[in-house]
Order: structure tokens, then sequence, then C-alpha cells
């Protein structure tokens, strides 16, 4: 007990030196929310991965969907690292870094208010990032429950690690800004790196080793799926596992915590190395997660599930349940691992929604005149109401079960909202105000309708999984042929906006042969 405590204590105040250590460096907007578009590419990368893997990939999804899936669930770690990290830095990275920095816009909403020459449209995806963004931040809570109970017992409650953990995230995303978060990111994200390869070891081990582990798998059995299913290639369910490749890894391009991160990119050299470090982070972290997960029936015996096949606890439990056998410094090094991703994601949320809400939304708005300085106030204000919100549903979250559902689709809304916008927005200069106004619509809107009646859904969009990842996916048909259909955007207007990728750069001989 007295080791658990004294890494926590270790690890808080790593997180708040860093905090006080970038103060200076967030003075300005600039500096405050992108870290004066100076952040180099280790810490950019890990910055952008552990902003994508929090605690309800590790507790929540690898156990739900290694129960579902197998060992066939680390297809979902393959996607989120290949399609997630590595795609995403290629086909968004450098564009996106040229045309928000010509743009001069700090945020997802201001891209689209200057982008598209509105300012309704600004104040639109302000609103869904509002009622999207905020509630997803109380899930990543999840699991601290069990993880703890099995870590500490009576000694530290949930609720008092929810308020610690708001608490002193708060402080350091408030002192340093972007660059706090950027650098904790980054130890956070060693953490998790060697969290997850040991207690891989560790986990297969007490089942004699990863062969064993296999023959185990291979040996579970289940109503209407194919003997051995749950350690073959695709599992017993192809097709709801493609819908959670697609969901976890594609999502990400129109998340707005993570395609932020391109924003800060210091330089041509820096995302090259960034596109490689980010995929290998995702691929051992998050295939990492995934892989572990799939193991998750080898500890039935353990689990308490009722007559109807329900996991007392629900799926949140099997992970804690899979690590409570683990040597006490494991079992210190999960919990620290936990909270590294845990807080690294719900600063970068809590700094993106700040930020959105100050600058698309205040600024111009309802305060006309807002001086550099106190829109870094307004943001650091901001971000304590955030946290203090998340922290408020995630204690009272049995009480509150309509927002935590709209959690549960928080992703696909967003995603759905943004991603076919924004990716036409960068390369197809015919794109319409008008296409990026019927996708916000769609996408947001059959996201609630599915959280509202979702009984009514044929029976492949009832899951919010697989209704987000059918809301991503239209948006490629809507964007282009409502854009086809309606008024062109003025000419003048959208060749000066795409100019940043014609002008002339001069580099070394050994980047490039010449003419």
């Amino acid at each position: 007990m007295g080791l658990k405590i004294t890494l926590l204590i270790l690890f808080f105040a790593v997180m708040i030196a860093v905090g006080l250590y970038c103060k200076k460096n967030s003075t300005d907007v600039r500096g405050f929310v992108l870290g004066g578009r100076a952040v180099g590419p280790w810490l950019t990368a890990f910055a952008y991965g552990t902003s994508y893997f929090s605690a309800v990939i590790f507790v929540g999804y690898a156990g739900q969907f290694g129960w579902k899936f197998g060992i066939a669930s680390t297809w979902i770690g393959i996607g989120n690292a290949v399609i997630g990290s590595l795609l995403a830095w290629m086909i968004l990275g450098r564009r996106t870094r040229l045309m928000t920095q010509h743009l001069e816009s700090s945020t997802m909403p201001e891209f689209f208010g200057k982008r598209y020459n509105s300012s309704k449209l600004k104040i639109a995806a302000s609103l869904v990032v509002f009622v999207f963004l905020i509630p997803y931040t109380a899930s990543l809570y999840n699991g601290l429950s069990r993880l703890f109970d099995m870590a500490f017992g009576s000694y530290i409650s949930y609720d008092t690690c929810v308020i610690v953990m708001a608490v002193l995230t708060g402080i350091y995303v408030i002192a340093g800004g972007y660059m706090a978060t950027a650098i904790n990111d980054f130890i956070q994200g060693v953490i998790m790196i060697i969290g997850i390869v040991a207690v891989i070891a560790a986990v297969l081990s007490q089942n004699g080793g990863f062969t064993e582990s296999l023959n185990g798998l291979a040996e579970v059995e289940l109503e209407g799926a194919a003997p051995g299913a749950f350690n073959s290639f695709f599992g017993p369910d192809p097709l709801n596992l493609l819908f959670v490749v697609i969901l976890t890894s594609l999502g990400t391009w129109g998340l707005p915590q993570m395609v932020q991160k391109f924003y800060a990119i210091k330089s041509e050299k820096d995302i090259n190395k960034g596109t490689i470090i980010s995929t290998v982070f995702a691929l051992v972290v998050a295939g990492g997660c995934y892989f572990l997960g799939g193991f998750g029936r080898l500890f039935t015996d353990k689990l308490t599930i009722d007559a109807s096949g329900a996991i007392e606890g629900g799926f949140d439990a099997i992970i804690p349940t899979m690590l409570s056998g683990l040597p006490d410094v494991l079992i210190a090094i999960v919990i620290i691992l936990v909270l590294s991703a845990s807080m690294s994601t719900l600063s970068s949320l809590v700094l993106a929604s700040s930020s959105t809400l100050t600058l698309d939304m205040l600024k111009g708005h309802v305060v006309k005149n807002m001086s550099e300085r106190q829109q870094v106030l307004v943001m650091r204000i901001l971000i304590v109401v955030f946290i203090a919100i998340s922290a408020f549903i995630a204690i009272n979250k049995d009480k509150l079960s309509a927002i935590a559902d709209m959690m549960g689709i928080s992703w696909g809304a967003l995603a759905g909202a943004f991603l076919a916008p924004f990716l036409f927005g960068l390369y197809w200069k015919k794109t319409t105000k008008t296409s990026v106004w019927v996708n916000f619509m769609f996408g947001a809107g059959i996201m609630i309708l599915n959280m509202l009646f979702r009984s009514s859904f044929p029976v492949i969009m009832q899951s919010p999984i697989n209704c987000g990842v059918i809301a991503m996916l239209a948006g490629f048909v809507i964007v282009p042929v409502v854009s086809l259909l309606t008024p062109k955007p003025e000419i003048e207007s959208v060749e000066s906006m795409f100019s940043c990728y014609s002008r002339k750069v001069v580099v070394e001989s050994r980047e490039s042969l010449g003419e």
C-alpha cells in the first residue's frame, strides 16, 4: 500500500511541476492553445497518442471487445495504428498545419468559419463540440472505480480518485496550457508503453504463456459461434468487428481534440518523424490493450455471471479481474498507467473545449472586444468549469443515465458531423457551405435520434458504434453530392485559401534531387 501511494504522489508531483515550468509559455492565446506552433515530433506524436487512448480503451473497450471478439480484437489496435495514426498523419498532418496557419485558425470550429466564410457555421460547430465533447470527458473516469477497489480497497474511494485526478489535471493545464499538456502527455505515454508491455507478459504467464493462453481460448465454447472462434483470425463476429475498427480508427480524423494536434507542429521534418512515432505508439498501446482484452474469457471462473449471461459490474469488470492476481508492483504500475491515459485525454478534451467556447462563441459574439489576456483568462476559467462538470457527471453517473448514454454516442456524432467537411475542406475547392450544414445536421442528428429512439432503428444501426460508422461514411456522399447541387463558393476567396499549398519553398538537396 505504501508503494502504491508513494508512486501516486510522485506521479502527481511531476505533472504539477511540468505545468508550473511551462507557465511562461502560456501568456498569450497562441502559446496557451497551440504551444506557439513550435512543438516537436516526439511531444506532438505522444500528445496525439495519449489523447487517443484513455482509460475507456484500456478498461472498457479492451474488456468489452476482447470478450466479444477474442484475440481478433487485436485488429482494432492495428486499425488504430494504421488508419487512426499513420494515415491520419499522412493525409491530414501537413495540409492541416498549412491551412490553419494560413487562415489563422486555432480550433476546428474556427477553421470551418474561415474556410467556408460563415460565422454561423463556426457557432454551430462550437455547439456540436459543447454538446458532445464535454459529456465525453466524464467517460474517462469509467473503470477507475473497480481498479481502485482492487488496488486500494477502502483506503482510497472512487469519488476521492475522481476529485484528485480532476483537480490535478486542472492545475497543470491551467498553469501551462498546451505545452504543459504535451510534455505531460510524453511522460504519461512512456508510462503507458512500459505498463502495457509488463502487464501483458504478467497476465499471459498466469495461463502458461502465450501458446497455452491461445489453446485455452480455443476451448471456449459459445452458443452460435464456431468452435475455436475466440482464437481465430477474425473472431466470432467479423462484421461488427469491422464497424468497431472503422469507428475507433477513422473517427479520430474528425475529433477536434485529435486534429488540433496537427495545428501545433513545428516543421516538415517533425511531421515525418511524428508519423512514425505516433504509429508505433498506437501499435504498442492500442494493439497491446486489445490483445490483452482478447484473453478475457480465460478468467470466466473469477467473474460473476448471472443466468442471462451478463457480467456483474459490466464489461468494465473484466480487465480489473484479469489484473487482480498480479504482484503489488505491477498493480501500482497499472494504476499509474490508467491515470496517465485518463489525465492525458482529459487535459486534451478540456483544452479543446475551453478554447472552442472562448474563441468561437464568446469572442466577437458575446464579448465584442476581448484582449489576448482576457481570452487566456476566460479559457482558464472554462477549464475549471468543464473539469468540474466532468467530475460531477462521473461521480453521479448512476443518476444521470441519459448523459451517460450520450457519452457513448459522442464519438460517432463528432466524427459524423466534422470528418467529411474537414477533409473535403482541406482538399477540394468546390466544397460548399450548404454541404457542411447538411452534414452537420445529419451527423449529429442521427446520433441524437439513435439515443432517443434506438429501438426504432434498423437492427444493424441500433448499436451506437454501427450508427456512428454510418454517420461518418455518409458524409463522404453528402458533402460532394450537395456541393455539386448547390451554388459554388467564390473562386477568388477559395483560391486565396488554397494558395498556402502553392507557396514555393527551398529545401536542402538531400531532401530533393532538384529540377
